[in-house]
């Protein structure tokens, strides 16, 4: 298990004390938010990249991915019909695009729901459609650069617009890009899902649709936190000899973000060392 934890959990922690932390506590990767790094991600440069590299490698990490990649700055927008803003948004995720490839960071997490919901007046499927057009112009970008751009289904309660892994490997498949997939995230999949989660899990794994996995609980708190069962998720993981990142995602971190981190690790760690 190549076991990640997404930056923001060690907030305000200054990136090299995340890495030591991330270290001490038995992770191998960070998967870094942009807005982490910087008020304005625009900024974000190649020069960046290799200093975030850099800073994890010197403390035993990698940067596994990025995620919350539409966070700042405010307003952004790929379903509007707003020419301009659209060209805005399209313009960050390309760079962000780069300065992931920059990381040697393998897979990007699209989630923001915000920036895909409608508009007041806009139809979901008006949403999905211009949704879909998007990731059809990023997918050359994440091809040329040799990263994995990954859609990511949420929850109901935060969007109406790809709620299901099924939902999301359609979507990928219309556009038919390798370097577009779809990933898992167990909270999200728990409340979307109707079969069981690992069973989706095994499903997606199974036909190539899914490059990526974040933990956590239903609860949104870290895995172990709450009543959803890590054991199934990781034994598909085992089972089927994946080979990508398992992240923490915890949304609310109990008892505070380094005791998060801790507990997190310690339970998968031991969950998979049980595993048969």
């Amino acid at each position: 298990m190549r076991l990640s934890l997404c930056n923001e959990v060690l907030r305000p922690l200054p990136l090299a004390e995340q890495c030591d932390a991330a270290a001490r506590l038995g992770y191998d990767a960070l998967e870094i938010a942009p807005f982490t790094l910087a008020d304005d991600p625009f900024t974000l440069d190649d020069a960046m990249a290799r200093h975030v590299r850099a800073t994890a490698l010197a403390r035993g990490l990698r940067i596994s991915s990025l995620h919350w990649l539409l966070v700042k700055p405010e307003g952004l927008s790929l379903v509007t019909d707003d020419a301009a803003l659209r060209r805005r948004t399209l313009d960050l995720l390309r760079r962000l695009i780069d300065f992931a490839a920059a990381c040697e960071a393998g897979i990007l997490v699209h989630g923001s729901p915000a920036q895909r919901s409608p508009a007041p007046g806009q139809s979901v499927a008006d949403a999905t459609a211009r949704l879909e057009a998007a990731l059809a112009e990023l997918a050359p970008h994440a091809a040329a650069a040799g990263v994995v751009y990954c859609l990511e289904p949420l929850g109901p309660f935060e969007t109406p617009v790809i709620n299901t892994v099924a939902e999301a490997a359609a979507l990928v498949d219309r556009i038919g890009s390798p370097a577009l997939r779809t990933m898992l995230d167990v909270s999200a999949a728990s409340h979307s899902e109707s079969d069981p989660v690992h069973e989706v899990l095994r499903r997606y794994l199974a036909n190539g649709h899914i490059a990526h996995v974040q933990v956590n609980d239903k609860n949104r708190r870290a895995p172990g936190q709450g009543e959803t069962e890590q054991r199934p998720v990781l034994q598909v993981l085992k089972d089927m000899d994946y080979a990508g990142w398992v992240a923490v995602e915890p949304f609310e971190y109990v008892p505070d973000g380094p005791g998060c981190a801790e507990a997190s690790s310690l339970h998968l760690r031991e969950l998979w060392r049980t595993l048969s």
